[in-house]
């Protein structure tokens, strides 16, 4: 009786070994969800959006921006994108955030905020608008009339005035 009891208990552990588990599941497993009938793939550290609108266009970063896990400053940072750099820019998601890819690539690597990237093709004019300029000094009018006929005017350079 002890023996069968012995080589039931075996034989169950024998086949509890044959199981296969899943997998543990960590921040860099890649998972998919459907979010406004758009399937995403991502790592499990991103939290997936609420809403989604989608784009699928290349955009370019205007500067080393923070890619966040979530569509706030209250995430975790990911990594930065590169200045300059070009990505894919999966769609538009809660509160003017972009969900953002590697070029080529549709696996959802964070968030940017709406500013941080700029669509490929306008971001040359974009960087000219963004330069500064030189300002020119205003040239005073420096003269008053004397009388109907004549007015004075002051030289900027030597400070004299001129009567004209």
């Amino acid at each position: 009786m002890k023996l069968r009891i012995v080589l039931a208990l075996l034989f169950v552990f024998g086949v509890s070994g044959c199981v296969k588990h899943p997998p543990a599941v960590n921040d860099d497993t890649i998972v998919s969800s459907t979010v406004d009938g758009v399937k995403l793939t991502y790592r499990h550290a991103i939290t997936p959006p609420t809403e989604f609108h989608p784009i699928n266009e290349e955009y370019r970063a205007l500067y080393k921006a923070s890619v966040m896990s979530r569509p706030d400053f209250g995430g975790n940072v990911v990594r930065y994108l590169d200045n300059g750099g070009t990505y894919q820019v999966l769609g538009r998601v809660q509160d003017y955030w972009m969900a953002v890819a590697e070029q080529g690539k549709d696996e959802l690597i964070g968030y940017v905020p709406l500013r941080a990237v700029v669509k490929s093709d306008l971001y040359e004019s974009t960087l000219r608008k963004d330069r500064p300029r030189k300002r020119r000094a205003a040239k005073k009018a420096n003269c008053v009339s004397v009388d109907s006929n004549s007015q004075a005017c002051k030289n900027t350079n030597s400070g004299t005035w001129i009567i004209q």
